[in-house]
């Protein structure tokens, strides 16, 4: 069983789908606890499964550094398998990448090495492109720069907005976490053969 710590930032829509899928005795996956760097509405998501939460804001720190070593003891004892950025909105510094990787997967919606970084969708749209998507990448030192397992197209619609466009971008983020999940608990995905941090 692939025991997973998930991080997140905002309403969780991504944890919720890995969630319910761990639900499920079939699958080869346990979430151990959800983490965020601030109260996030998704939090909620873990609470009614039953999953531990616990949240590390970077302004109580002087620095990114102590921030990320105390976000990395309230991983490090859990010990899991994966650490899963779902929606994760913070740069983590080297000192926590080189402490996991290369067990720390990011969800991103572009498909990158298109459209890197936090607006990802809305530069998109304004890219002119007609299609865009999502990836499952290894998290390396740089923003949104480590080695993609798993990217899935989403076509532009004329009259697509961030919005509407990040709603279809989800449904696939979702599904394509979970199965990439699942191909990692499987042996299906070797993380060390993505490991862009060696």
């Amino acid at each position: 069983m692939l025991s997973i710590v998930t991080l997140i930032s905002g309403s969780g829509s991504n944890l919720l789908s890995l969630l319910k899928a761990c639900d499920n005795p079939l699958y080869p996956a346990t979430v151990l606890a959800v983490g965020s760097d601030k109260d996030a509405a998704g939090l909620m998501h873990a609470e009614e499964f039953g999953v531990s939460t616990f949240v590390v804001e970077p302004d109580k720190f002087d620095s990114r550094q102590d921030w990320a070593e105390v976000l990395a003891s309230n991983i490090n004892h859990l010990k899991p398998d994966l650490i899963v950025l779902a929606g994760f909105m913070k740069i983590l510094p080297g000192l926590f990448i080189d402490r996991f990787s290369p067990k720390i997967i990011n969800l991103h919606p572009s498909l990158l090495p298109n459209f890197p970084g936090a607006h990802a969708v809305r530069d998109a749209l304004k890219s002119g492109e007609k299609v865009t998507g999502c990836s499952v990448h290894v998290v390396d030192a740089g923003v949104d720069t480590g080695p993609v397992i798993e990217s899935r197209q989403v076509e532009i619609h004329p009259d697509d907005d961030e919005q509407s466009l990040h709603e279809r971008i989800k449904v696939q983020e979702q599904m394509m976490l979970v199965g990439v999940v699942r191909n990692i608990a499987e042996g299906k995905i070797n993380l060390e053969e993505f490991d862009g941090n060696r």
